[in-house]
């Protein structure tokens, strides 16, 4: 079977598979039952001043049937003593000692208070740090958490702090609250980071109860923003790695999270650059050993592949990831409706008609019976026939030969510009 040990930035896991720094990862207890089910590592839950969190706390946003499509919380770090947290990180690492632990920290931009947790938290054993610039919620109003995370000069000042007197790999955990957090990425860089993580949680509201119309969470009829992970935020974190795994002022390995449910979100992550997965959400969904499907399919799937190791997929992918300027104009491709698979629902004719191009003709043939039928010469490939579309197999998206050679819009500027004319 393939390897599916991982290195990263130094840190040795037995694979890619780690519970992200939230609930999941609140106690010994639970981090030691995770190590049991499979888990190749932890983050465990943000380590800082002890807080008071409120009640309620999370909320799910459903869809068409599928529970939990995102997920929404309110809950801040954790709420235990640091000391509690300490002696609990150092027995799990006592009985476990070739999975991660890693150490999520997060406290005021002062360089004194990094300098002091930094220190405490080694003295236990983690393999590493995760340095919370992250939280959307609650920390955030405090100074800490997104706050910092959102300020390059904070990411870069306080990694560095960190870095002075780190003794183990620091990771900074970026927030999406940005608009682009290359920007912040490479402030960690900067900083001296040995990696980044991404992506935290997204600014949220769940939902409104429309016969209290409170908030939904509420406290006390109370509501505030929180912050938003699970599947639907899946997108927008492959985004933002690949952003990063692309850009080559952010040289460091990446840990990606946002969304990740299987063992194909994984793979995904690692092709566009990440060298391993942080999971939260589908762990809270589904319990700890879901791991077990995932290091099935992962295996499965390098083995059909003929590929030895896991690492052998980080960033496999992100050459093929560029900036829209890059791609090929006079590249097509067409709707194929297959009749023999089409149940005749008309999905894909309401669609094209009334919201893209008018190309899906309903038609009969000699016996009276309707089918549908694309105009290939007035398809434009948006594959959104394809995308409604119930039945599988009955549209298929087909490459047409190239009648021009390639062309991108950079080189159709570039030559309008040498040509003196006007880009159309």
């Amino acid at each position: 079977m393939a390897d599916l040990r991982i290195n990263f930035a130094g840190i040795q896991s037995p694979n890619p598979f780690w519970l992200a720094s939230a609930p999941p990862t609140n106690s010994g207890y639970q981090v030691q039952r995770a190590f049991e089910a499979g888990w190749g590592g932890a983050v465990w839950k943000t380590l800082g001043e002890p807080i008071l969190n409120v009640s309620s706390r999370f909320a799910a946003v459903s869809f068409n049937g599928q529970r939990v499509a995102g997920f929404n919380n309110i809950e801040l770090i954790t709420d235990r003593p640091l000391e509690v947290n300490l002696k609990e990180i150092y027995e799990t690492k006592k009985r476990f000692p070739n999975h991660t632990v890693i150490a999520s920290l997060m406290v005021e931009p002062k360089q004194e208070k990094w300098h002091e947790i930094v220190k405490r938290v080694e003295a236990v054993g983690v393999d590493g740090l995760e340095l919370n610039f992250g939280c959307p919620h609650g920390m955030a109003e405090r100074g800490m958490g997104s706050a910092s995370g959102q300020v390059p000069e904070l990411v870069e000042k306080q990694t560095y702090w960190v870095k002075e007197v780190a003794q183990t790999p620091v990771i900074v955990k970026l927030t999406p609250n940005i608009t682009d957090i290359t920007v912040t990425a490479e402030a960690a860089v900067r900083g001296g980071a040995d990696a980044v993580s991404m992506i935290n949680t997204i600014n949220s509201l769940a939902g409104v109860d429309l016969d209290t119309w409170n908030t939904i969470p509420h406290v006390a009829g109370k509501g505030a923003h929180g912050g938003y992970c699970g599947p639907a935020v899946k997108p927008i974190a492959l985004n933002m790695v690949a952003e990063c795994a692309r850009n080559p002022h952010i040289s460091v390995p990446i840990s990606g999270m946002g969304g990740v449910s299987s063992w194909r979100d994984a793979v995904e992550f690692m092709l566009m650059g990440a060298t391993g997965v942080q999971v939260c959400t589908a762990a809270m969904h589904h319990g700890f050993r879901i791991v077990e499907d995932m290091l099935d399919g992962l295996h499965n799937y390098l083995d059909e592949k003929g590929i030895a190791s896991v690492m052998d997929l980080v960033g496999k992918a992100v050459p093929r990831y560029s900036d829209w300027g890059n791609l090929d104009l006079n590249y097509k491709v067409v709707a194929r409706i297959n009749t023999d698979v089409c149940i005749n629902c008309n999905k894909c004719h309401i669609a094209c008609e009334d919201t893209s191009h008018q190309c899906i003709d309903m038609l009969k043939d000699e016996k009276g019976k309707s089918y549908l039928r694309v105009r290939e010469e007035d398809c434009v490939g948006c594959n959104l026939c394809s995308i409604v579309c119930p039945e599988e197999g009955a549209i298929s998206m087909v490459e047409l030969p190239h009648e021009l050679p390639p062309m991108t819009w950079n080189e159709r500027q570039s030559a309008c510009t040498l040509l003196n004319q006007p880009v159309k």
